[in-house]
């Protein structure tokens, strides 16, 4: 009999990494190892799905309209989300038990209050997408002090509180999975990618790319200090970064640093890996992360990245030096003087394309659904609570 899977999320219809992961993981899950699978949303009635996914994925929309609080004030706010929340939970129980699943995954959203609370007789499960340091941490960055800080403390207190009922709580890396100290039901299962290209870059082009939301956490504006840098030593190189947001302070950054002939900015783009194949180098500025995905798709194109070894995921991605460069985050000039390196040594930097699509074949979504399905059985076969 095929594992019966529900996966709790708002929505669908934003063109985010969670929602991308998770569309990929239902679909093969579905498709391939013929999983019975529903996905439970809250929010984005009748709006498209952002991403692709299979006719065999079941959609129940539950229809509480989180996003409609935001039109009010402060405490018309609070009272309509704790109406909500009792709507939410109300409503999720009666789907639980009419469709009988025999693992519930919470992706950490609202329901992870009260999910451990219904007792549909589904194994439960709770999946980060963030690592814990900047998980609504109300932008405090771990600090205690400040009402802010008090918030961001009582509400991680409480949500330690919910994870410890789950039967297992899966995270993005193994760095982050050391911060939950708390918690003895913690393991790590990375993100997957969506392909494997055929082809891959020769490195041999002069150019070099990033790719994200333009957004203050992917720090462009970094990346932007350090191609001025780059660009004086290496003015036949441009640097082209794709991504969706916002575009007008880095505009603004590019024309105050006279780089408009060697950094252009893109709209994001769906055919991503055939813009890495045309470049040679990956530039990595984030802040943080949770994982940063967007590196094992450009190593899976054969491309070096240089990435700052920010929280989270790039030290569990790339091994410094092997198949990658990591840089001091936040660093400027290293991640200038790293760049530099690999365009001033080319034989270098095709060798580490190489072995970065070489690490990149680890992260294949039929390996990484197989680390989920041990996961699953493992779960139906044992106790662990």
């Amino acid at each position: 009999m095929a594992i019966k899977i529900a996966y709790c999320i708002p929505s669908l219809f934003s063109f985010g990494g969670m929602e991308k992961v998770l569309t990929l993981k239902a679909n093969f899950f579905a498709e391939v190892l013929g999983y019975d699978v529903t996905i439970i949303l809250t929010d984005g009635k009748n709006m498209s799905y952002a991403f692709p996914l299979s006719n065999k994925v079941k959609v129940i929309n539950l229809d509480i309209n989180y996003e409609d609080i935001w039109r009010y004030k402060l405490l018309h706010k609070f009272i309509s989300y704790s109406y909500k929340q009792h709507i939410f939970k109300k409503r999720l129980t009666k789907t639980l038990f009419e469709i009988k699943p025999d693992i519930t995954v919470s992706m950490l959203r609202r329901e992870i209050n009260f999910i451990t609370k219904i007792k549909d007789g589904s194994k439960k499960v709770g999946e980060l997408h963030f690592n814990r340091l900047n998980y609504r941490d109300f932008n405090t960055k771990g600090s205690s002090r400040g009402f802010k800080g008090l918030l961001s403390k009582i509400w991680m207190r409480q949500l330690i509180i919910n994870l410890k009922k789950t039967d297992k709580f899966v995270v993005l890396s193994y760095e982050d999975m050391a911060q939950w100290m708390e918690l003895d039901n913690v393991c790590v299962i990375y993100n997957p990618l969506a392909e494997f290209p055929e082809k891959a870059s020769e490195c041999t082009s002069k150019k070099v790319i990033a790719a994200g939301r333009f957004v203050n956490q992917k720090g462009f504006d970094m990346l932007l200090e350090s191609w001025k840098i780059v660009s004086k030593k290496h003015p036949e190189w441009t640097l082209d970064i794709y991504g969706s947001g916002n575009t007008k302070p880095y505009i603004t950054q590019i024309i105050q640093f006279g780089l408009e002939e060697s950094c252009f900015l893109h709209d994001a783009v769906l055919n991503i890996n055939e813009k890495f194949i045309e470049s040679s180098i990956f530039a990595f500025s984030s802040r943080f992360e949770g994982f940063g995905m967007v590196i094992t798709e450009a190593m899976s194109c054969g491309i070096p990245p240089v990435a700052f070894a920010c929280h989270c995921g790039p030290k569990d991605i790339i091994t410094d030096g092997v198949d990658g460069i990591l840089v001091t985050p936040e660093s400027v000039d290293e991640l200038a003087e790293k760049i530099c390196f690999l365009i001033e040594n080319e034989d270098i930097r095709r060798e580490m394309g190489q072995r970065a699509r070489i690490r990149a074949e680890q992260f294949k979504i039929d390996i990484i659904a197989k680390e989920w399905s041990t996961l699953f059985k493992n779960l139906l076969t044992t106790d662990n609570k």
